[in-house]
C-alpha cells in the first residue's frame, strides 16, 4: 500500500506552455524524498499548447494530476478546484510563470506543521525582493498599503502566490471571484493567524503576463469593500466542551 499523500502542490495556469516542464520538474527536484505529495495543475481554459504539454508531463511522471476548465474562470476559481480535487492534507500554491521558486515550499511546510493548531494558519511567501518592473513595484506596494489599512490583515505581501495552508481550512473559507488575492484576511477572519516567510522571487523568463493595472484597480477596490463586509459579519464562536458527570 503507498503512503497517503499529504502535500499537493496546485498550480493554476493559462496559456502557459512554455514553463509547464520546467516548474514541474522544479516541483518535483524540490520535494522528492522528503514527503509524500502530488501535483495539481488546473488548465483555466488555455487556448495555447498547455493541455498537450500538461499530457506530455503526466506521461512522465504519475505524480500530476491535471484538471481542465472548459473556459477560463479566472485565478481564484481553479485554485478552488485544484483544492478541491487535491488529494493532500496540506496544500502549497504556486503562480504558474515560474516566478515563485518551488525550493521555499518545503520551509513553509515545515513551519506550518509545527503549529498547534494548522487548520488555523496561513503560511504566506514574502517577496522582499522582487524581481519585477519599476511600474509593477510601485503599484504592488500602493495597492499593500491601502488593503493592509482597510482589512488589517497583517501581511506585507499578499499578493504573492506561494502559500501553503490545509485543505480543510480553505475549502471553509466564503468563495468568490478574486478571493485568492484576500486568503490573509479570510483566514484571520476565520478565526485563524498569517505567519509571513521571506521567499525567493524570479523573473519571468518565459510567456506574457495575464494581469496589468487597469484590469484589476476597480475590481480590487471593490473587492475590499466586499471583504471588509464580511469581516463585519464574521463570528469566530469559544466552544466549550462539557461532559456529564
Amino acid at each position: 500500500m503507498s503512503a497517503p499523500i499529504e502535500l499537493s502542490v496546485v498550480v493554476p495556469v493559462k496559456n502557459e506552455a512554455e514553463n509547464i516542464q520546467p516548474l514541474i520538474e522544479e516541483i518535483m527536484a524540490a520535494l522528492d524524498g522528503k514527503l509524500e505529495y502530488q501535483i495539481v495543475y488546473v488548465d483555466d481554459g488555455s487556448d495555447d499548447d498547455t493541455p498537450q504539454r500538461l499530457l506530455d508531463m503526466q506521461a512522465k511522471t504519475d505524480r500530476l494530476k491535471i484538471v481542465t476548465h472548459r473556459d477560463s474562470c479566472g485565478q481564484s476559481t481553479a485554485v478552488r478546484s485544484g483544492v478541491k480535487q487535491a488529494d493532500g492534507r496540506v496544500i502549497a500554491t504556486l503562480d504558474g510563470d515560474g516566478q515563485n521558486d518551488p525550493a521555499d515550499i518545503p520551509a513553509l511546510y515545515d513551519e506550518l506543521i509545527k503549529a498547534d493548531d494548522q487548520d488555523l494558519v496561513l503560511m504566506a511567501g514574502w517577496r522582499a525582493k522582487r524581481h519585477d518592473s519599476a511600474f509593477k513595484l510601485w503599484q504592488s506596494r500602493n495597492a499593500n498599503k491601502i488593503r493592509a489599512k482597510l482589512l488589517g490583515d497583517d501581511t506585507p505581501d499578499t499578493g504573492c502566490g506561494l502559500k501553503v495552508f490545509t485543505r480543510v481550512a480553505f475549502l471553509d473559507l466564503p468563495y468568490f471571484n478574486h478571493m485568492h488575492r484576500f486568503l490573509p484576511a479570510l483566514m484571520i477572519r476565520r478565526g485563524g493567524r498569517v505567519q509571513s516567510v521571506v521567499v525567493n522571487h524570479r523573473a519571468r523568463e518565459r510567456g506574457v503576463s495575464k494581469y496589468g493595472m487597469w484590469n484589476r484597480l476597480w475590481v480590487g477596490i471593490v473587492d475590499i469593500m466586499g471583504v471588509k463586509w464580511l469581516q463585519s459579519r464574521g463570528k469566530v464562536p469559544v466552544i466549550i466542551e462539557r461532559k456529564a458527570p
